[in-house]
């Protein structure tokens, strides 16, 4: 195994989230006026089949966490870019929507397999003080995948079949790279850390709000990851080419998502999250809109990869802070929602479209999305701490307490407790492991 700084493994993490989440799951929506076009696929039917990767990744996340302690980090890899390489073959492949949707599927567990593989390999590989910085590093690979995939478009827009090949080209470099440069062993632990608390029922009321504010935007993001494209081109009548351009703003706005989340998790988490929703609702509204108009048509995207970035960091933050001390639950835990939030809506927004249009079912996911920015003062976010003094003060005599810090740094920081239950501190815990 060659051995990686921090900041190079962050680096080749972020090249192999490129590859699982970019490539094998969200460059799909790309090549949908193509593939529908040759296929004879319905709107309805793209929904089902584009809700697959999405079922396969909560699946394959759930014995993720098992498979790593198993297998270890650098097995996990390799079998991941593995399911990669033979999903988006298989997709260049599809004659049928049967075996277009096997393809599909197969790459929704290489996504769900990488991020716990990435995640192990950084607890042996990257010091503990570096864990925020790195794991944003590698979750911006995922607008880096998006934007890798935009030239094929722009110039090989009718040739989804050789561009798939090219997809599961990479995916066996990522193979081999994998091999390399991942460790072997599984998750590594100091020795003192102490077994999780139990989750309290003010923890399982924080989390069940997470969880629902999660499923439902990844519910109302389905319309724009599947079907953004397809509308520019059926509603809009622009070149099948052009649409490479609207993934070209999400990834471009997506990178700077990570920046946003960390803000407002040092801010206002439920305000940040209102605003996140409204521009994610608009995105849809206006690309339903002005279909027609690039320019329009790229500012929706800007918009659209901006806000979804945002939230999914948000949500990461959140989960992670939400269980300190669970290491394999408080990451997935809102990802999972996501995901399964996007399975709920891509059949639904194919309905729609088929039922009414693609304008009126844009404009139905951006109502949903703006009732549930309403909603965002229940979202748990730092208020949760003072209200829970509050109730308690006048029974305790209980001081004030002080606002933890805040930021995805500080997040990780929390992870790993003593027997006392307090954070192990950094410097130490890398003396103490094992």
């Amino acid at each position: 195994m060659k051995t990686l700084s921090n900041i190079g493994f962050a680096l080749f993490g972020a090249a192999l989230v490129a590859i699982s989440y970019g490539l094998a799951r969200f460059a799909f929506g790309l090549f949908v006026p193509s593939i529908s076009a040759e296929l004879n696929l319905t709107s309805y039917l793209i929904g089902v089949i584009g809700a697959l990767p999405f079922i396969s990744f909560i699946l394959s996340t759930l014995v993720a966490p098992l498979a790593a302690d198993r297998l270890g980090a650098r097995n996990l890899a390799v079998l991941s870019c593995s399911f990669g390489a033979g999903g988006l073959l298989l997709i260049s492949q599809a004659s049928d929507a049967l075996t277009l949707g096997v393809g599909v599927f197969i790459c929704g567990i290489c996504t769900g397999l990488m991020m716990p593989a990435l995640t192990a390999a950084m607890q042996a590989l990257v010091s503990r003080t570096m864990h925020g910085r790195v794991s944003s590093i590698m979750n911006a690979g995922t607008s880096i995948g998006v934007i890798v995939a935009v030239p094929t478009v722009v110039f090989l827009f009718d040739a989804w079949r050789f561009t798939y090949v090219m997809f599961a080209v990479l995916a066996g470099i990522g193979i081999v790279a994998a091999w390399f440069f991942i460790p072997s062993v599984s998750r590594i632990m100091p020795a003192d850390a102490a077994p999780p608390p139990p989750i309290t029922r003010l923890q399982w009321s924080r989390l069940a709000r997470l969880t629902l504010f999660a499923f439902a935007m990844g519910f109302v993001s389905a319309p724009y990851w599947l079907f953004a494209p397809d509308l520019a081109v059926t509603l809009g009548a622009l070149p099948a080419g052009h649409t490479g351009w609207l993934w070209l703003a999400v990834g471009i706005a997506g990178l700077g998502g990570a920046m946003v989340s960390d803000l407002a998790d040092r801010n206002n988490p439920p305000i940040t999250q209102a605003l996140m929703l409204m521009m994610l609702s608009s995105s849809l509204v206006l690309l339903a809109a002005s279909p027609g108009q690039l320019t329009l048509a790229i500012f929706s995207a800007l918009v659209f990869g901006l806000a979804y970035m945002s939230l999914t960091g948000l949500y990461l933050m959140t989960g992670i802070r939400l269980l300190p001390g669970r290491l394999s639950m408080g990451p997935v835990l809102p990802f999972m929602a996501v995901a399964l939030g996007q399975a709920v809506g891509s059949p639904v927004i194919g309905a729609l479209v088929d039922g009414f249009g693609y304008a009126d079912a844009f404009a139905i996911f951006a109502m949903i999305g703006i009732l549930l920015a309403v909603m965002s003062p229940i979202y748990p976010g730092h208020i949760d701490y003072w209200a829970e003094w509050t109730e308690t003060a006048e029974e305790t005599a209980e001081e004030q307490p002080s606002l933890e810090d805040t930021g995805l740094q500080a997040a990780y920081d929390q992870q790993l407790l003593d027997e006392n239950g307090d954070p192990i501190e950094p410097v130490e815990e890398e003396e103490r492991t094992v």
